[in-house]
C-alpha cells in the first residue's frame, strides 16, 4: 500500500511545492536508492515537476492554463468543474523521481508541485517507493 499524505489547498487554482514533504518521507523511511512514484488520486488535481526558484513561473503556468482552458466555456459536464478536469489531465497524475544517496535527484531548479484546480479542498498524495 502506498503512503497517503494529506494536503490542504487554499485557493481555486494553485501550485503547492511538495518537494520537502516527499523528501521528508524518503528520509524517514531511510530509503537510500530507488525510485519515488508520487501519485495524485484526484480527477481535478494534478502533479508536475517544474521550476521552484522563481514563483513567477508557477503564476505564468496558472495564467496560461486559464487562457487555454477558461472557467467559462461550453462544457457539458454537469458539475461545473470541467476546466479543472481538463487542466488536471494536461498536468498528469504522477511523477517518478530517482532517489540516490537518500535524496531526490531533481535538477537545480526543479521542484515537485501538487496542482490544484478545483479548490480549496483537502486532498491526498500517494507515494510509493521502489527501493533497490
Amino acid at each position: 500500500m502506498p503512503a497517503q499524505l494529506p494536503i490542504a489547498t487554499t485557493q481555486k487554482s494553485q501550485f503547492l511545492d511538495i518537494t520537502p514533504v516527499v523528501q521528508e518521507y524518503i528520509s524517514e523511511a531511510k530509503i537510500v536508492d530507488g525510485l519515488a512514484v508520487v501519485f495524485v488520486p484526484h480527477t481535478t488535481a494534478g502533479i508536475t515537476i517544474n521550476e521552484h526558484a522563481d514563483p513567477d513561473v508557477r503564476a505564468d503556468i496558472l495564467t496560461h492554463l486559464e487562457k487555454i482552458v477558461p472557467e467559462k466555456g461550453t462544457y457539458r459536464h454537469a458539475e461545473g468543474n470541467s476546466p479543472a478536469h481538463i487542466k488536471a489531465s494536461l498536468m498528469g497524475s504522477s511523477v517518478t523521481v530517482i532517489i540516490s544517496g537518500g535524496r531526490l535527484q531533481l535538477g537545480t531548479w526543479q521542484g515537485i508541485y501538487f496542482c490544484e484546480f478545483d479548490g480549496p479542498r483537502h486532498r491526498n498524495i500517494w507515494i510509493r517507493i521502489l527501493a533497490k
